[in-house]
């Protein structure tokens, strides 16, 4: 059997292409959903990989989880952190409550799950560690002060947690996607649409499967020496 691999948010758009593409990749793959039983079924059923319900921004749930984890498939070697969601406002308009859970599960879920995974994989002298940021991470975005700060978030404490692993073995790096064509884009306005496609210098959204990939590569073995980077995937769209 592979290394073990979870992915947060593992079972739909962007996640459900990196769980694919590890599972491809000959990893061992436990997919994590928040909410939706139904399509946590269905990708299950289609792919043969196994699902868990828990919620990332809660911390004992994601203790246990890992624990029940590596008690039924062994212990954890790779743990993608992409479990995100939205709740886009402006500052005028934004309450604490969409403030504090786009913070809560988009950045507090990274450190509940490297919490969980970390220990074990310093004590083993191997692991991989992926967390999805942003572009807006990188460079902002109007009405999403809290998802930018999430996600610039993420960027530090992937340096921070991989000056920690680097003598360990273990490796952190962070993928900072552009607009993807997966579902959260689709409430957006198609004329909004049209002026965020005319910014990318491809000229197009990305694909959930080109995320993956590059999943693949902070994953694998020869992967060792990649730490503390950020591998930014946008089409071009921000070059800094």
């Amino acid at each position: 059997m592979g290394r073990i691999a979870i992915v947060t948010g593992g079972t739909r758009g962007i996640g459900e292409a990196i769980s694919l593409a590890l599972k491809d990749a000959g990893a061992h793959v436990i997919a994590s959903y928040g909410g939706n039983d139904e399509a946590a079924k269905a990708f299950s059923d289609r792919t043969g990989i196994a699902v868990q319900k828990w919620d990332v921004g809660d911390h004992q749930q994601s203790m246990d989880a890992v624990a029940r984890i590596e008690a039924d498939h062994g212990p954890v070697d790779i743990l993608v952190n992409n479990a995100g969601i939205t709740r886009d406002a402006t500052m005028m308009k934004m309450t604490w409550e969409q403030w504090d859970e786009v913070i809560r599960v988009d950045l507090s879920g990274c450190f509940n799950m490297a919490k969980a995974c970390f220990p074990g994989m310093r004590t083993r002298g191997w692991g991989r560690i992926v967390n999805i940021g942003s572009v807006n991470g990188q460079g902002g975005q109007i009405g999403q002060v809290n998802y930018a700060a999430a996600k610039s978030g993420i960027h530090g404490f992937t340096k921070s947690l991989a000056m920690e692993g680097a003598k360990y073995g273990v490796t952190a790096n962070a993928i900072a996607p552009g607009y993807i064509a997966t579902e959260m884009l689709s409430t957006i306005p198609q004329n909004v649409m049209d002026k965020i496609v005319a910014q990318i210098p491809v000229g197009r959204l990305g694909q959930a499967e080109e995320i993956a990939r590059g999943v693949v590569f902070l994953t694998a073995e020869e992967a060792a020496f990649i730490t503390g980077s950020t591998l930014s995937i946008n089409g071009g769209q921000h070059m800094y």
